[in-house]
């Protein structure tokens, strides 16, 4: 039987998610602050932990690169994000020199970051943590799994896009899922049709479909489909919240019952 782990800086944090996709490139990220920003938007405390050690764009995203990560008698302090202080962010970003510096380490020292990110980031009171993982099922992936699992996270929301070669990764990450032992809550389908900024028409750039038969074949749950939103991309990259921006786009709507999910897989009394 696996030893409990000492709550330490995670005592406060009463539900985490993470965040995982069985390739590069399907928005993971995207998805990650989205739905930090949506669980914001419905009252929580949020966290978000980017252990996404090569591609750390979470930042960016949050308008936060280039803040400096301060150090107390507990460990880091994550950067927050909003005056509120209802969004916090720790991220190897914040780690380095240049914002387009490489992380050219070794698993080893990834390993080791990754479990220094888990135990010595004093994130207080947390309603959720996000965790954005790598891609993939590396080294790094299995460390982030390893050293949240005696933390008892609440599961894992896999991100796909409709694309035949995604759904073909990402049912690999689910196989990867079960061997680890690690619930997951759902898929997302993200980049699931355009949104016409003029008529708001939905056109299925890249099929659609994949993640919700992907779904159900694999006996989990579909979360839903996230579209392609030019108002979405313009938020990212400008740092702006999206889910308090444009709570008229279909993507708001998406990312809200998606949120609203998650939420509903919390305990009765805990969530």
């Amino acid at each position: 039987m696996e030893a409990a782990a000492e709550p330490g800086n995670l005592a406060g944090v009463r539900h985490i998610v993470l965040v995982l996709s069985g390739k590069g490139g399907v928005g993971k990220s995207t998805i990650s602050t989205e739905l930090a920003l949506a669980l914001r938007h419905a009252g929580k405390k949020v966290g978000i932990l980017d252990v996404d050690l090569c591609g750390p764009s979470i930042p960016h995203m949050l308008r936060v690169q280039g803040k400096a990560v301060h150090q107390c008698d507990s460990g880091w302090v994550p950067v927050f994000v909003d005056q509120e202080q209802s969004i916090s962010l720790m991220s190897v970003g914040f780690l380095l020199e240049k914002p387009d510096e490489a992380v050219v380490w070794r698993g080893p020292k990834k390993n080791a970051l990754i479990k220094q990110f888990v135990s010595d980031v004093a994130w207080g009171q947390l309603d959720y943590l996000v965790v954005d993982t790598p891609p993939g099922t590396s080294d790094e992936h299995m460390a982030v799994v390893d050293t949240l699992r005696p933390y008892s996270p609440l599961g894992a929301v896999v991100v796909t896009t409709p694309q035949a070669v995604s759904v073909g990764d990402v049912r690999r990450e689910l196989t990867f899922c079960k061997k680890v032992g690690l619930r997951v809550i759902g898929v997302v389908e993200n980049m699931s049709g355009f949104v016409c900024p003029h008529c708001t028409e939905c056109t299925n750039v890249f099929s659609r479909g994949g993640g919700e038969e992907l779904a159900r074949h694999a006996g989990v749950p579909f979360l839903g489909s996230v579209p392609l939103d030019p108002e979405l991309t313009r938020s990212l990259e400008e740092g702006q919240d999206f889910i308090r921006g444009f709570p008229e786009s279909p993507a708001f709507t998406a990312l809200s019952c998606i949120a609203q999910k998650i939420l509903n897989e919390a305990p009765v009394g805990l969530s």
